[in-house]
């Protein structure tokens, strides 16, 4: 089983986890994960702390000579803005942030203390942990992209794209968006917002390739790979909604537009020529491409802040301003991105086994040749 835990909070001296569960003999390259945590700091709208950070991972435990040795790995990332201590009590809580809710459970007297882990600078641990599952799932040929598919009321038109092309495309966007004219009209739009002082949500899609049929289980609820996806999604900081392929289009579709027809043949073995279900059938992979959308709220900070109540007075104030984003979209994607990845990564240990990549690869080949005799 793959487990991690993150710790650290936004302005704390670091952000640590612990990745426990990967198999010995993965080679570990660092700037594979430094390359992920810059990518999780770009995209059009983003605050100023994005300047000031420079995220880089210390791997601390867990390694020789760059290869896993069946031992839970210790990450570290070192914050540059390490205030904690000396930051100013929050005591007018933002709508739509954790920080009332967080003050009332804990019983806090300073929103500080709720905002400091809630933060999506967690995050960042979270892309670490992330890349580690990802280079695990690259010695099976599986690959994980995400690109941005609105934002604010612009939507991308990717009909006919193959991925091939998204990924391409939403390389070259200052949003991730694999279409050209919606990517300039929601720059537009974040200009807008950045304005009159507003912030603004979207959504993205996240496409896993080369996963084969079988990941998952009908047996159980809580084996079933689409709830496994997104739950991980959904505990991603302002995500408000997931769903796998056609999601809730397929509520308001007629049976026969929506399921995705089987058909066969001698080289390529059972196929689809349409894959509506996002990848998914039964709480299984079906070997087709996983495809999880997901809509992000717009952030809760507001340079023009909505009206709240001070926690120690309970007179009308408006609520605080924190240093934050614009828009986040494309990070809030990136994040999905690693999250995706260490649920197929888990899913892909729970089926194959080993204690090392050697025995895992064992056991996949032996069942991919299997596959082929169905």
């Amino acid at each position: 089983m793959l487990r991690y835990l993150t710790s650290g909070e936004s302005h704390g001296k670091c952000l640590v986890s612990i990745v426990d569960g990967i198999p010995a003999g993965l080679f570990i390259d660092k700037a594979r994960i430094d390359a992920e945590l810059s990518k999780r700091m770009l995209g059009y709208g983003r605050g100023k702390r994005m300047h000031m950070e420079c995220d880089k991972v210390n791997i601390l435990a867990g390694l020789r000579k760059s290869l896993t040795i069946g031992s839970p790995i210790a990450l570290m990332i070192e914050n540059r803005d390490h205030s904690i201590d000396s930051l100013p009590a929050v005591l007018e809580p933002r709508p739509g942030h954790a920080d009332l809710a967080g003050v009332l459970k804990y019983g806090f007297k300073d929103a500080r203390d709720v905002l400091e882990r809630a933060s999506a600078r967690e995050t960042a641990s979270r892309v670490a942990v992330g890349s580690i599952a990802r280079i695990l799932l690259s010695e099976f040929g599986i690959k994980v992209l995400s690109h941005v598919t609105a934002i604010d009321g612009v939507l991308a038109n990717t009909r006919g794209m193959s991925v091939k092309d998204i990924s391409a495309n939403s390389g070259k966007s200052p949003v991730n968006c694999a279409d050209p004219k919606a990517s300039k009209l929601m720059c537009r739009e974040i200009d807008r917002a950045i304005e009159h002082g507003d912030t603004l949500g979207g959504m993205f899609e996240v496409i896993i390739t080369g996963v084969p049929a079988g990941l998952g289980s009908y047996a159980q609820w809580d084996k079933r790979l689409d709830a496994i996806l997104a739950r991980a999604v959904m505990s991603i900081q302002a995500i408000k909604g997931v769903s796998l392929g056609l999601g809730f289009e397929s509520a308001i579709r007629k049976g026969s537009l929506v399921q995705d027809e089987i058909f066969y043949d001698k080289k390529k073995g059972f196929y689809r020529n349409s894959n509506n279900a996002g990848g998914v059938e039964g709480g299984m992979s079906n070997g087709e491409h996983i495809i999880v959308r997901s809509a992000m709220k717009p952030i809760a900070t507001l340079a023009k802040p909505l009206a709240s109540v001070n926690i120690k007075t309970k007179k009308a104030v408006r609520a605080s301003v924190q240093r934050s984003d614009i828009c986040a979209v494309p990070a809030a994607g990136v994040v999905a991105e690693a999250v995706c990845a260490v649920e197929i990564a888990n899913a892909m240990i729970d089926k194959f086994g080993g204690d090392s990549i050697r025995e895992m690869r064992r056991n996949y080949d032996g069942y991919i040749k299997e596959l082929k005799k169905i």
